[in-house]
Formats: C-alpha cells, sequence, structure tokens
C-alpha cells in the first residue's frame, strides 16, 4: 500500500508548510495541463495537433455542460472544464510505466483528500448559486411537484438526504476506480514476479496469465479514468442544473 502513502519530501508530515509528492505531483500536473493549453490555444489557420486536442476538449466539455443546463451553462464551463482536465490528467499520469526510469508516478486521484474536495467544491458551487438565484425558495427543490401532501412529507426527507451525499458520491467515484485498479495491478504484478521465481512449468504458466492481466488492466485504467472525468464533470453540469433551473 506504499503506493498511497503520502510521504514529505520537505519539511515534517502534518506541518502546514510539508511540501509532499502528492502536493509534487499536483504541481507537475498543474504544469503540464498549463503547458497542454497554452500549446493549444495557438490560433493558426492550419491547426496543429495541440490545438486541435485542445480545441477538442474545450468543445466537448462546452457541449456537455450546455446540453446539461442549457444556455446559462456557459458561466459555469470554466469550472466544470478545470475539474474534467484536472482528472483527467491526473489519471493518466497515475497509469504512465515511468517506474521504468526509476521514477513512481503518484495518482493523486486515489486520495479521497484531493477527489472530495473537488467535490465539495461543485456542491458549494450548487449551493451558492441555488441561494443566489432562488433564495430560499431553492429549498423547494427538495419538495416533489404536484405530489399529494402525505407523500410530500415521505419523500421530502429522502430528497434532502440524496441530496447531502452528493459531495460524497461524487468525490467517492474517482477515488475508489483509481485505488482499486492499482491494486489490482499490484496484486497481477506480485503473480507474475512470484511465477518467475518458482522456475516452475506451472508459475511461468501463471506469470504468463498474469502479465496478460496487468496489460489488459492497464487498458482499462485508461478507459475508467476517461469515463471518470467524464461523469465527474456530468454529474457537476447535473447538480448545478438542479441550482439553476430547480427541476
Amino acid at each position: 500500500m506504499h503506493q498511497f502513502q503520502i510521504d514529505p519530501i520537505a519539511g515534517q508530515l502534518g506541518s502546514p508548510f510539508a511540501f509532499t509528492n502528492s502536493a509534487l505531483w499536483m504541481m507537475i500536473l498543474l504544469a503540464l495541463i498549463t503547458g497542454f493549453m497554452l500549446l493549444g490555444m495557438r490560433r493558426q489557420l492550419v491547426p496543429n495537433r495541440w490545438q486541435v486536442a485542445a480545441e477538442g476538449l474545450v468543445g466537448f466539455v462546452d457541449n456537455m455542460v450546455e446540453a446539461s443546463i442549457g444556455p446559462k451553462g456557459r458561466a459555469y464551463l470554466p469550472w466544470v472544464f478545470t475539474a474534467f482536465i484536472f482528472i483527467l490528467f491526473a489519471n493518466f499520469i497515475g497509469t504512465m510505466p515511468f517506474a521504468l526510469s526509476g521514477v513512481h508516478p503518484f495518482t493523486v486521484t486515489s486520495q479521497f483528500t484531493v477527489t472530495g474536495a473537488m467535490s465539495l467544491i461543485s456542491f458549494l458551487i450548487v449551493l451558492g448559486v441555488g441561494f443566489w438565484k432562488h433564495g430560499l425558495h431553492f429549498f423547494s427543490l427538495f419538495v416533489p411537484k404536484d405530489t399529494p401532501f402525505l407523500l410530500k412529507v415521505m419523500i421530502t426527507p429522502v430528497e434532502f438526504i440524496s441530496f447531502a451525499v452528493r459531495p460524497f458520491s461524487l468525490g467517492l467515484r474517482p477515488f475508489i476506480a483509481m485505488f482499486a485498479g492499482h491494486i489490482l495491478l499490484d496484486v497481477f504484478g506480485n503473480f507474475v514476479v512470484q511465477g518467475i521465481n518458482s522456475q516452475t512449468a506451472m508459475g511461468y504458466g501463471v506469470s504468463a496469465l498474469s502479465f496478460f492481466f496487468v496489460a489488459f488492466i492497464n487498458a482499462l485504467e485508461l478507459l475508467v479514468g476517461a469515463i471518470q472525468a467524464y461523469v465527474f464533470a456530468l454529474l457537476t453540469a447535473l447538480y448545478i442544473n438542479d441550482a439553476v433551473n430547480l427541476h
């Protein structure tokens, strides 16, 4: 489990001034995302690959936000896109085989403190937008329209609890996906090594099969990493839509 351990690089762990491996990889992510976007912002008549990739990602998230919220969704695109591209890059960087060169990547989205903080920001945006636009009428979100009074009494607490657990469930999805994927890679990787060390025909067979599973899970993690970034952004847009339009 050392791959998920937060270690101090400078300072002491627990100190507000400690610089950890998690902070280091978040700075690396920030540099990579900034570089990617700067290279993609060159408005050339014939776009290069960076411009096509950056415009494609922005257009993809913009279409998703507009479909989820409507024309008013453009105001919330900066945060939704920031969350999407951060989780996407973090998930992809965490699956890269940098360990071959002696560098062990740290998947920051495998820490619930990171994904939980991002989901809390999304939740605070929803609350801020809801009360700013609708005032106390925002509480009508928990009361189903045109429902008999007795059902309202029963359903309203359920709706409130469902709304209150959103920040927890939103941050839990990417955290569990990356955590579980890395655990599986570690398990099958150990099978590969132990099978080879056994120096038996059955051990070599187990190693070969485990190696196949390692390759398969690596490919699956890339897919899951992209899906989790999309799901986080989509759910954030849908939650904001509830605050904007009070469905």
